[in-house]
């Protein structure tokens, strides 16, 4: 039975063939048909995985205020936050012409013992990430903040997924905040620096053979416009805001809405 399928189904292509060679506008059609089928069922089960991704992880370093930020979307007021021992989830709900619409907000540990653990359990759920900084303590943090940022952009679910990214400068209702500018600038050239080790520490290695993920371009010095597939943005903000009632966060409230 299923020799004789085969030999019916071969006939039939040699047949397909011959019309398609010959231009017969019946044959083209039936290409043309099969070809709309095939993209459009790609296309459907590509918005579906998309569709399936409705977290926004919450990444930084501790003290960065990520909590304070995850609470200040939600509730849309200030409170009291600690430093975290475990990941928290809510569901944010969007606006306008989304208004049916929602996004789980993850906000996830800082300390560096365990925020590659959360990091490994929620990054298939990833529709966006916040990378949120302490600009008033950046100038010290920087090679932690570039370790951790480049482990992101170069692991393998992330990378194939390419959330965008949004790189939030917090803490700037404080005096000595570095700007959103400065700290992308000083970033980059810390980026730079441990693209250079990375490479030169995993060349010859089979981790090199095995890792086609090179974060920018080629014989150019690292910059986040040049972090493919990757959509890389930059944003000054404060989860504390200049009193305890309004939070300067609507940036990223712009952005969520963006990206839903």
């Amino acid at each position: 039975m299923a020799e004789k399928t085969v030999d019916v189904l071969f006939e039939f292509w040699k047949t397909f063939k011959m019309s398609l060679l010959q231009g017969d506008a019946n044959a083209i059609g039936v290409l043309v048909a099969l070809i709309v089928v095939a993209l459009t069922l790609v296309l459907l089960v590509f918005r579906n995985r998309r569709n399936k991704r409705r977290g926004i992880l919450l990444v930084g370093l501790c003290d960065a205020g990520k909590t304070l930020l995850h609470t200040r979307l939600i509730q849309s007021r200030f409170v009291e936050t600690y430093t975290s021992i475990k990941e928290n989830s809510a569901s944010f709900s969007l606006t306008g012409d989304k208004a049916n619409k929602t996004l789980r907000l993850i906000d996830l540990p800082g300390h560096e013992r365990v925020r590659s653990q959360f990091l490994d359990q929620y990054k298939s759920l990833a529709r966006g990430v916040i990378f949120v900084i302490d600009s008033l303590a950046f100038q010290k943090e920087v090679k932690d903040v570039a370790e951790f940022l480049y482990t992101i952009l170069t692991d393998k679910t992330i990378s194939s997924n390419a959330p965008p990214i949004l790189m939030a400068c917090n803490k700037q209702d404080l005096t000595l905040a570095k700007g959103s500018k400065v700290i992308q600038g000083q970033l980059e050239k810390e980026m730079n620096t441990l693209r250079i080790t990375r490479s030169a520490a995993l060349e010859g290695t089979e981790k090199m053979a095995n890792n086609n993920t090179f974060l920018g371009k080629r014989n150019k010095d690292f910059e986040f416009a040049d972090v493919r597939p990757f959509k890389v943005e930059f944003i000054e903000c404060s989860a504390r805001g200049s009193n305890d009632t309004n939070g300067e966060v609507n940036k990223i409230v712009d952005w969520l809405q963006r990206i839903a």
